[in-house]
């Protein structure tokens, strides 16, 4: 019986990608978008980091 169960044991399915390529060319824009209205250096220093990240994936 223990052998029986062994067997049903399956492989986890795939994973699917949770953004597409249009989600990340989104997300780009929305962050170049808050770059232009943000005045504090501290901000756009991490919307830059952020945004060049994102357009790796893309």
């Amino acid at each position: 019986m223990e052998t029986a169960q062994m067997n049903e044991i399956r492989e986890p399915s795939r994973a699917r990608a949770l953004l597409s390529n249009n989600d990340f060319r989104l997300l780009r824009q929305a962050l170049a978008s808050h770059a232009r209205s943000t005045e504090e250096p501290e901000e756009l220093a991490r919307i830059s980091a952020l945004y060049h990240r994102l357009g790796s994936y893309a």
